[in-house]
């Protein structure tokens, strides 16, 4: 034990005995750290640098600056522990909540520097940032460290990621986009012929849906879906617009199909056989797409300042929209008054290294060689993900944390873990 790792230990004892506990149980040994050296020094961990290796004060300060001098803030990563002291210089700041996202990682730097000036202060709270289903705002998260998040922390690097990202993402949303003004203009005319989605709302009171995805798993599924389909009293089948053509193919017919991204075309939503499912839409939808289905037809808009201009001139229903069309397909089921949703095919990874059921690889979107990035699925295990997948993953978690009354279940353990969803034990044992 080292001089500064017994310091250390017996703050951690006294202020956070359950967590020392924990961090005595990390494997420190096995985090692959290397001394760097430059004008000052650094760890290195798996070939990442933990802070600067010229000046890790100079660059705590400028981390520092970012945030706003606000009484309580959130720190997720520990570092080397120079933030850390950077931001309890400040004499307005109340609360630091520290949230480790790497515990052998931590558990490592406790062995190998001093960390008691900030440990000790009463103002900081420590905790495994796990530990908490969401994340706190305002928040500085160490660059490092949201790449060596450990397993149980993923969830929230996940989120920090996502949260980081919502700027950019968002400008693909532009309201002065001359391209999307011109969608929504060419869409006014059915906008308007069509039925208002909030027609549909509280039709289905205490029943229940099937919400179908295009991921992997649902390929396995899809002949049970057909004999339940064959069945009387079953289920409502909601299904998302690229697993419509999955489905025909299987003989399985959805009730409704919902679809939001005006990149769908006729060779995803083919007509021919269409006039028993209703399509869900938002306005720009491809119009030639949907004037030619030929079952009833309900127009919805989502929270985008793209529909300001028409909201109140064509009122319809909202829903719910987070990035996938699985957003408003599970959001429409619970409008309907569905007590239990089921979930096929929302694997938000690549199980078995394929992306999608029913279509080829990359057709959907990148192929199988572009992830880059990791989920847990229902086995505890990391599959490969894209970075988008995870956020349309967290927005669905959080839709389903925002409604406590409705059951929500999951049908494989190979794709990832939704949280707040139970494994329906009839698809999924």
């Amino acid at each position: 034990m080292s001089e500064f790792f017994q310091r250390n230990a017996e703050i951690l004892q006294a202020r956070w005995p359950a967590l020392s506990v924990r961090l005595a149980a990390e494997d420190s040994g096995a985090v692959d750290a290397q001394l760097v050296e430059g004008l000052g020094s650094t760890l290195s961990v798996d070939g990442i640098q933990l802070t600067s290796r010229h000046d890790r004060l100079a660059e705590a300060r400028f981390q520092a600056a970012s945030l706003p001098e606000a009484a309580v803030l959130h720190l997720y990563g520990t570092g080397l522990g120079d933030l850390q002291d950077v931001l309890l210089q400040r004499p307005g700041l109340q609360r630091l909540h520290v949230h480790i996202l790497n515990g052998a990682l931590f558990a490592l730097v406790l062995h190998l520097l001093d960390q008691t000036s900030w440990l000790a202060d009463p103002r900081v709270e420590l905790a495994c940032a796990g530990d908490a289903s969401e994340i706190a705002l305002p928040y500085f998260a160490l660059p490092a460290e949201l790449v060596l998040a450990d397993d149980f922390n993923a969830r929230i690097r996940d989120r920090l990621i996502s949260e980081t990202h919502l700027t950019f993402n968002n400008t693909t949303f532009d309201v002065a986009d001359p391209h999307l003004l011109e969608l929504l203009e060419r869409s006014l005319p059915l906008l308007r012929a069509d039925h208002d989605v909030a027609q549909l709302f509280g039709s289905r009171a205490g029943q229940e849906a099937f919400v179908i995805a295009t991921g992997p798993s649902l390929q396995g599924h899809l002949p049970a879906l057909k004999r339940v389909r064959e069945q009387v009293g079953r289920p409502l089948f909601i299904a998302v617009d690229t697993a419509y053509k999955p489905l025909l193919a299987a003989g399985i017919t959805p009730d409704i199909v919902v679809s939001v991204d005006h990149k769908i075309r006729l060779h995803h939503l083919p007509p021919e056989a269409s006039a028993d499912t209703a399509l869900v839409y938002m306005p720009m939808l491809d119009v030639d797409t949907v004037a030619l289905w030929r079952g009833p037809r309900y127009a919805a808009y989502s929270d985008s300042a793209l529909y300001e201009t028409v909201r109140e001139a064509i009122p319809r229903g909202h829903l719910f929209v987070g990035g996938s069309v699985i957003h408003p397909a599970a959001d429409l089921a619970v409008k309907m008054g569905m007590r239990r949703v089921t979930l096929f095919g929302a694997d938000f990874a690549f199980p078995g290294n394929r992306t999608h059921t029913g279509w080829d690889d990359g057709v959907l979107g990148p192929q199988l060689s572009a992830a880059r990035h990791w989920v847990l699925d229902g086995h505890g295990q990391r599959v490969r993900t894209q970075l988008n997948f995870r956020g349309y993953l967290i927005e669905l978690e959080r839709f389903i944390a925002r409604h406590p009354q409705v059951e929500f279940f999951n049908t494989s353990r190979a794709g990832a873990l939704i949280a707040g969803s139970r494994f329906a034990p009839e698809f999924c044992p």
